[in-house]
């Protein structure tokens, strides 16, 4: 929806530049995840050196000869670091961003070390591996995501992480609730196979070819409205969804109004989630009385 917008502001035909830049900013996804999960890792390895050196201080108090370990000793933190499917793919991407920017790093660091949280972590020297995951998952949903100064450094590294951070964040908690001692941490796939893959550049493409063909289903179908008057992005979603009706027999009616609803609540007007429905609740029973809708497989509605 957002390549099909940002074609229309520069009144661009070039599909082909188009869709690479679509594809790339997906594939700019996994960097980003890559990122904000090795975040805390960097995070525990520039504690390990604030440590070393407090430790070597020529006037160094006792505490600071003896510190309490717990946060760098945390089981999770270093599972992630060792584990070899995230090393993998940092190596095989060339993520080396925070060796080049750890003045973040250092600013989430002293927010963590700051907080309540890490204070209530800290105050016991017991452990457990269940323990050492909440607080990761703590840590990361309360203080490393919400930070200002570290999304204020992603929407400056790529504009497009802006609407994939939610999406990342959300990732990256359900693999660290789903992580144990005895499971191994798995870097996800981008797409879960090559027909995923392929829907991107098919719907891209589909949509951006057959705009008028597609204006046209609904165009008739809004008497309140002059076609003029209807929000672009309003247009542009109602295109999609007919687009999926028409040539994608595999995706259940319902499913495409509900992903197209919800895109529309995310981006669109406030009452832009009713004007589509209604539209496209008319327009699939119209479609369906002259039996221009076919599908195919298990959920056909």
């Amino acid at each position: 929806m957002q390549s099909i917008y940002a074609m229309h502001q520069k009144s661009s035909d070039d599909i082909e530049k188009e869709e690479k830049f679509l594809r790339q900013s997906i594939d700019n996804i996994k960097d980003l995840y890559l990122i904000m999960l090795t975040s805390m890792t960097e995070i525990r390895k520039k504690e390990i050196v604030f440590l070393d050196a407090s430790s070597k201080k020529h006037l160094a108090t006792p505490e600071e000869k003896n510190p309490n370990k717990k946060f760098v000793n945390n089981a999770v933190l270093q599972l992630l670091e060792e584990n070899s499917s995230l090393n993998s793919a940092l190596e095989k991407r060339k993520i080396n961003n925070w060796s080049m920017n750890d003045d973040y790093i250092l600013i989430l660091l002293n927010s963590i070390k700051q907080s309540k949280l890490f204070e209530k972590y800290m105050s016991t020297n017991k452990t457990s591996f269940e323990e050492d995951k909440q607080f990761v998952i703590d840590m990361f949903t309360e203080l490393i995501a919400p930070n200002e100064k570290l999304y204020e450094y992603l929407e400056d590294d790529k504009l497009t992480w802006i609407d994939d951070i939610p999406l990342v964040n959300t990732q990256i908690v359900k693999q660290l609730q789903q992580i144990s001692e005895k499971s191994d941490f798995n870097v996800p796939k981008l797409y879960k196979d090559e027909e995923d893959k392929e829907f991107v550049s098919s719907l891209f493409r589909k949509t951006v070819l057959n705009e008028v063909e597609l204006a046209k289903q609904y165009i008739d179908k809004t008497p309140n409205w002059d076609a003029d008057r209807i929000a672009e992005i309003d247009t542009i979603i109602l295109k999609m969804a007919i687009c999926e009706f028409f040539k994608f027999p595999s995706i259940p009616i319902k499913v495409t109004i509900n992903e197209y609803l919800e895109i529309a609540k995310e981006y669109s007007t406030p009452k832009s989630s009713i004007f589509i429905n209604g539209i496209l609740d008319n327009l699939v029973k119209e479609f369906q009385t002259q039996n221009k809708i076919v599908k195919t497989g298990r959920g056909l509605m």
